[in-house]
């Protein structure tokens, strides 16, 4: 993928909506430093920038029917409120959309312009695994409670591809764009679809978008593997084009196959193996994992990568779980250290909730 650059990307998670906040975020908590030896990790500061006061990120509780409620992590409403969500078809949608949306026009920047006067073919890949459950939900209970009065205007933001449907209104693209449902790593095998687009000219830019949004049914459904799980949401975005752009010199290296398991020695085996297809980075080398700061759900990665030798990010630790975006938010803080010319290689490991491991490499251009 020598020829498939990373020229923008946007974010809203639980620090805020934007791109900066999420920088400070994960700047205001140290990264750790693995010599690999077996001594015990040192924590350093993140970025190559001066120490700052730590962004607390509180859990707050969010309330389910019949049973205690949840700790969470939640987007905070927007301030001030972005004006796209003044738009026809953004009006009365799911959070998921707003998320979604909102991280694509940050990614997309000055060019959102020339895709909308049809100078630039835009493609979009978007990717979830919950998707619009708060409509979802609220549609089911309608029928349940009575079917004749169930509103058929919710149903339409029951259907996975609505946000990547409304973001495409909104830029005015009529380019090719696909909605893919899986578990985390699916936000990969996206980056992967964008660099065949490009590749074969399908289109002349691509936007790669993750997101997921609170609800006490995705929330709780979690629990029940791991109590100790802060559920949270929002979405990253990435944008990638053949050549690269102004701000960024950042290149999509590498993207790994996905590696299939079926049970917990198969799930090591197969970050081993997408590991193996990434690893060997030479200079300052970042890894965004995807540890929870659990021993059980993190243990298997921790297996895999003991012995690396570089830095890591874990931003789940930070932001906390949140499926697809989390995968993307990995993505965008990797490359986010690159363009802050922070690290020469970064790579990001992502061991799926139940079907793969897959891993991705950016490099700064030219190295």
């Amino acid at each position: 993928m020598s020829d498939i650059f990373v020229c923008g990307t946007g974010a809203v998670s639980p620090a805020g909506w934007g791109m900066n906040v999420f920088r400070e975020a994960l700047q205001s908590s140290p990264h750790v430093e693995n010599s690999g030896t077996g001594v015990s990790p040192v924590r350093i500061e993140t970025y190559g920038q001066d120490a700052r006061a730590t962004i607390e990120i509180p859990a707050k509780e969010l309330a389910r029917p019949g049973n205690a409620p949840l700790r969470v992590r939640q987007v905070p409403p927007p301030n001030p409120r972005p004006p796209f969500l003044t738009h026809a078809r953004l009006r009365r949608t799911s959070p998921i959309a707003h998320y979604a949306v909102s991280a694509a026009l940050e990614a997309l920047g000055e060019d959102a312009s020339q895709v909308s006067s049809g100078a630039v073919r835009l493609g979009v890949v978007y990717c979830a695994l919950s998707g619009c459950v708060n409509y979802s939900r609220r549609f089911y209970d309608e029928v349940l409670k009575d079917p004749a009065t169930a509103s058929p205007l919710v149903f339409p933001e029951t259907v996975y591809n609505s946000p990547a449907s409304h973001l495409a209104a909104l830029v005015g693209t009529i380019g090719i764009n696909y909605t893919l449902v899986g578990d985390p790593g699916t936000f990969v095998q996206g980056l992967v679809l964008a660099a065949d687009w490009l590749t074969d000219k399908r289109v002349d830019a691509c936007l790669v978008i993750g997101a997921e949004e609170m609800d006490w049914l995705t929330a709780g459904a979690y629990r029940l593997f791991e109590r100790k799980i802060i559920y949270a949401d929002g979405a990253g975005a990435i944008y990638l084009k053949r050549e690269p752009g102004k701000h960024f010199a950042v290149r999509l290296d590498a993207v790994t196959d996905s590696h299939l398991f079926s049970n917990n020695r198969g799930r090591v085996e197969g970050i081993r193996r997408a590991r193996a297809e990434v690893n060997g980075s030479a200079g300052r080398a970042l890894l965004c994992d995807g540890l929870l700061g659990l021993p059980r759900p993190d243990r298997h990665e921790q297996e895999a990568w003991e012995n690396w030798r570089g830095t890591r990010l874990s931003v789940k630790k930070i932001l906390g779980e949140a499926l697809m975006a989390s995968t993307a938010w990995q993505c965008v803080a990797a490359v986010d250290a690159l363009a802050q010319s922070a690290y020469d290689v970064a790579d990001v490991s992502v061991a799926g909730t139940n079907q793969q491991a897959i891993a991705a490499r950016f490099v700064r251009n030219g190295i």
